[in-house]
């Protein structure tokens, strides 16, 4: 499986959710086979909630972890 590494540190929303959108469109077929996956680096708190609910919203299943203020927001095909 690939990883599609999306870092956005630096950026905040609404900006966060509209350049993962971007992506998640733009792979979207890779995505749903199982083929990839996007991780997503931000410091930007809001986008920990605005993202995954999109992406959950949209079908994909969704993991977040923070380490020392920085969040990594994985993303895959079905939930």
């Amino acid at each position: 499986m690939q990883s599609v590494d999306l870092d956005i540190r630096g950026q905040i929303c609404p900006s966060c959710l509209l350049l993962a959108l971007k992506e998640l469109n733009r792979r979207n077929q890779e995505i749903r086979a199982g083929d990839a996956e996007i991780v997503i680096t931000t410091d930007d708190r809001q986008a920990t909630s605005t993202i995954p609910i999109a992406a959950e919203h949209m079908g994909y299943a969704v993991d977040v972890h923070a380490v020392d203020g920085v969040y990594r927001i994985r993303i895959r095909g079905q939930r």
